[in-house]
Formats: structure tokens, sequence, C-alpha cells
């Protein structure tokens, strides 16, 4: 088995050195180190997405992820792997609108919409700016564990979190990477920019 120590490092790093050594193999398991829960399920959606097996090993300060390539007895159905979701949210900014005041009413109200009429995206990626609402914002902070709660995925750009110093007030939902955009643009349906 080879192992590789990715600890220390954001994504998409540990994902990236996960594929050059699994490009080099036909077959067998590859073990990465992660010290991030953005990086663990980061590598669980390489491993899904190319269809190789996965296992999380949590550990002291850090997990073990297990990607194993080929020995995969039952074929993935064509149907299941192909499926792509519905609809991906990414919000960059902390209002709509040029006008600051209004903008955040607005973003509060558009937020409190998408809850109450139910129309809701499978993931809400926020970035730039729109890292604010998952930490600082307390208003949008209560709104969005309510939609995580109703089964919406949540996640905040880790360099934009750092950028404005915001990473230890993640308070909704996940540290994310820009992972999750590009591979939404073909995975998902719809990607809605705000």
């Amino acid at each position: 088995m080879i192992s590789i120590d990715a600890r220390g490092l954001g994504c998409p790093k540990p994902v990236t050195m996960a594929e050059e050594v699994l490009n080099t193999i036909e077959e067998g398991t590859v073990e990465i180190l992660v010290d991030n829960d953005a990086s663990v399920k980061n590598l669980q959606r390489f491993a899904n997405k190319n269809g190789m097996d996965s296992e999380v090993i949590p550990e002291d300060n850090y997990w073990r992820i297990k990607i194993t390539k080929g020995y995969i007895c039952s074929p993935i159905e064509d149907t299941e792997k192909d499926k792509k979701r519905e609809t991906l949210i990414i919000i960059g900014t902390d209002t709509l609108g040029k006008e600051e005041e209004i903008g955040r009413i607005l973003m509060k109200g558009f937020l409190e919409t998408l809850k109450v009429t139910k129309e809701l995206p499978e993931m809400i990626f926020f970035l730039n700016a729109g890292v604010k609402l998952t930490t600082i914002n307390e208003e949008t902070v209560a709104l969005l564990k309510e939609i995580e709660g109703m089964g919406v995925e949540i996640y905040s750009c880790g360099t934009c979190l750092k950028y404005y110093n915001l990473e230890s007030e993640l308070k909704v939902g996940y540290r994310g990477t820009t992972n999750h955009i590009v591979e939404g643009i073909k995975d998902f349906k719809k990607v809605v920019w705000i």
C-alpha cells in the first residue's frame, strides 16, 4: 500500500497528490493522511466519482483515507453514475445589488424565501464576501442552519475564510474548495451565480 502524508495541506492539494499516485497504478490501495474535514470529503467525492472505493479511518488529530483502485466486483449502475444533481447556488457576495444597506436586507429576504417556499438547491457554496453570511452575520447564520437542516449542503470557500480572517468563525456548513465549483459545473444540471 502506498501512503501519502498530506497533513497541513489545504485543498485541492491532497486530491491532486492522490490522483497523481493512483494514475501510476493499475489496481491497489493508496492511503492519504489529512487533517481537515474538507479534504476528507473531497477525497471521498473524488474516489466515488472515479468509481473507486474509499474508507475513512479517524485517528487522534487526523484521518486516514484509503482509496482502492480496481478490485470492484460489481459494476456501478450507469444510471446512478451519470445521474446529475439538480441545482448548485454559488453566492459570491453578502449583499444583493450595489447599495449595501438594502443589499443586506435583500440577501436575507432571498434566503428566507428559499426556506419558506422550499425551492431549495442541493448545495450552496459561499465565496468572496459571501462567507460573511456563514460566519459573522448572525441573522443569515440562523437562516442557513435551518436551510441546512432541510437537507441542503453548505460550503464556504476556505481561501476566502482565510482572506477575511474568518476561519475560526465558521458557524454553519463546512469549509470548501474550488473543487465544489469546478465539479459542480458538470455535476449539476443548473448552476446559479449570485
